[in-house]
Order: structure tokens, then C-alpha cells, then sequence
């Protein structure tokens, strides 16, 4: 049986009223998905402009790496604040195994 693993991942928004934000974010252990997995994941971009967004969404399926691990695809849109959201899309890093499994 594999060992439960999440992903690191961190990315700038689109540019959206003059500014964009950052994010960085650790995704929730993995899910089973058909053959496949997903991973949860939510967090708070970093302020700018004088405000932040909140962000969630499910990963997209493993991309495997030929060098071994595997990575994920992952987009949406931001929270609607201060009369907008910004949209991101990305790849996570490779998989990390936490030591308490």
C-alpha cells in the first residue's frame, strides 16, 4: 500500500485591477480517483492592494515524472473581494511523505 503524501505548491495570480497576489499552499493527502488520485487543498493569497482572497478546489489527476514521483495540475478562481477575483493555474511539486506515516 502507498504511503499517504501531499504536495507543496506556490504561484502568482492573474493581474487583475492593477495587481495580483501569491500563493502558497501545502494540498490535503492524497484521494483515490479511478486510477489515479486527487488532493484537496484551500488557503489565503498573500495581501495586496490592501486585501487578500481565499482559494480551494481538487487537483487534477498524478502527471508522473520520468525522473519517479509525480506532480499535479490545479485552477480556479480566487474569492470575489474588493469587486473581483483573480484566476491561477499551475502544477504542484513532487510528492512529499509526511513522517508520522
Amino acid at each position: 500500500m502507498k504511503k499517504p503524501h501531499v504536495h507543496d505548491f506556490c504561484n502568482e495570480t492573474t493581474f487583475d485591477c492593477g495587481h495580483s497576489h501569491r500563493m502558497r499552499c501545502t494540498t490535503g493527502y492524497d484521494i483515490p480517483c479511478g486510477s489515479s488520485h486527487v488532493h484537496p487543498y484551500n488557503g489565503v493569497t498573500t495581501v495586496d492592494h490592501a486585501h487578500v482572497h481565499s482559494f480551494s478546489g481538487t487537483t487534477g489527476p498524478a502527471i508522473p515524472l520520468s525522473g519517479g514521483g509525480h506532480i499535479h495540475q490545479y485552477q480556479g478562481t480566487t474569492s470575489f473581494e474588493h469587486g473581483h477575483t483573480h484566476n491561477y493555474n499551475s502544477l504542484t511539486g513532487n510528492e512529499k511523505y509526511s513522517r508520522l506515516f
